[in-house]
Formats: C-alpha cells, sequence, structure tokens
C-alpha cells in the first residue's frame, strides 16, 4: 500500500462524487501512475482556469498513535512544528487575476501579487474551515485540524488551495480506512458537500 496510489484511488472518488452532482467542472493533476513536480500541479490547475484546487495527501509519522485528517492552507509561517515539517517535507506567472504583470511596473505588480494573495489565503481557510465542518462526524479529523504551512503546492497566487491530508498510513486504522473503498467515499463526500456550499456562497455574494 503506498501512498500514491491510495491518494489516486481518493482523488477518483472525490471526482465521481462531485461529477455525480452536476455542479462543478473536475480535472485531475493525474490520472495514472506518473510524478508531478508541485509547480507542475498547480500550474495545470491554473491553465485549466480551476476556481478550486485541492492537493490529497497521506500522512505518515514516527509516532504509530499519530492519527486523523487535517487541512493545510498557505502561510509563510508555520502553524507549528508538524506543519513545519509537513512544508520541508513536501517542499510569478505573468497573468495575475486576468491582469497581465508584465504591462505593470514592478512596484504595481507587487502591490496586485500581495493584494490578490490575501484574498486567495482568505478563501482557502474559509474552503478549509467548510471541509473541515462537512467532515466532523465523517471523516476522523485531528481536533486542531486546520493547519497552516509555507507548501509550493499552495502558491499559486490566484487560485484558493487546501492540501488535504486524509491521514496517517504509519496509524493501523487510518491506513485501513483509507485503503477501504467506504473510508474514500466519506472523504470524498465531505469534499462533495464542502464545495457545494462553498460555491453555492460565492454565486450568493455576486
Amino acid at each position: 500500500m503506498q501512498e500514491k496510489d491510495l491518494t489516486l484511488q481518493t482523488a477518483r472518488a472525490i471526482r465521481d462524487s462531485l461529477l455525480a452532482s452536476g455542479r462543478v467542472r473536475v480535472a485531475l493533476t493525474r490520472d495514472r501512475d506518473e510524478f508531478l513536480v508541485l509547480q507542475e500541479r498547480y500550474a495545470i490547475a491554473r491553465r485549466l482556469g480551476a476556481s478550486l484546487f485541492i492537493s490529497i495527501h497521506c500522512d505518515s509519522a514516527d509516532n504509530p498513535d499519530a492519527t486523523g485528517a487535517s487541512i493545510y492552507t498557505l502561510s509563510e509561517v508555520a502553524s507549528d512544528r508538524e506543519a513545519a515539517r509537513l512544508a520541508a517535507r513536501e517542499n510569478k506567472a505573468d497573468i495575475l487575476a486576468g491582469v497581465d504583470l508584465g504591462r505593470q511596473n514592478a512596484d504595481i505588480s507587487s502591490i496586485l501579487i500581495d493584494l490578490t494573495q490575501r484574498e486567495t489565503m482568505n478563501a482557502s481557510a474559509g474552503f478549509a474551515r467548510l471541509l473541515g465542518r462537512e467532515a466532523t462526524g465523517v471523516v476522523p479529523l485531528k481536533p486542531n485540524y486546520h493547519r497552516m504551512a509555507s507548501l509550493m503546492v499552495l502558491k499559486a497566487p490566484d487560485l484558493p488551495s487546501i492540501l488535504f491530508e486524509t491521514g496517517y498510513l504509519s496509524n493501523e486504522a487510518d491506513a485501513q480506512r483509507l485503503d477501504s473503498a467506504e473510508g474514500r467515499r466519506a472523504i470524498a463526500r465531505s469534499v462533495d458537500r464542502a464545495v457545494g456550499v462553498y460555491f453555492a456562497r460565492r454565486l450568493a455574494v455576486r
């Protein structure tokens, strides 16, 4: 049982659940056993014009009692020691939010990038809270499930993004859940519901 295989199976379950709802279009950054460098993953999403990016992972720890899912969003300062560890392990587009930065001077470009990234980080954190709410009682979560880290895969400045650590392969119960169709369906249901609420809220404020 390898992380790359379990994460692909989980991503497919999420895709199938989202497509069945008929509310959103879904694309996977990979649909077979292939390696993509971190920047390629969010670059694919940006090229497709994605409105939300979800990176699926399984965690591991020296302590076999470590258990539960967690949701990471971008921060330049890690929220705790474990977040820093993950960032260490895992670790300018010309067009940003429709604006061609190549046509702007350096100061204006810097301001636009900063404002866009702040808005993106806020949207990412909002989705993380939604996912945590929908996963509660369905997927075992860490008590402090929302964490922040400077993860490369989350650094698209104009694309709300989360990294979903779905559980620990180093924990027997978590590993069995992640390796089961039922466990993957529970994760997929949680993501599906959170995505539905996230986009409904976005449409409501337009």
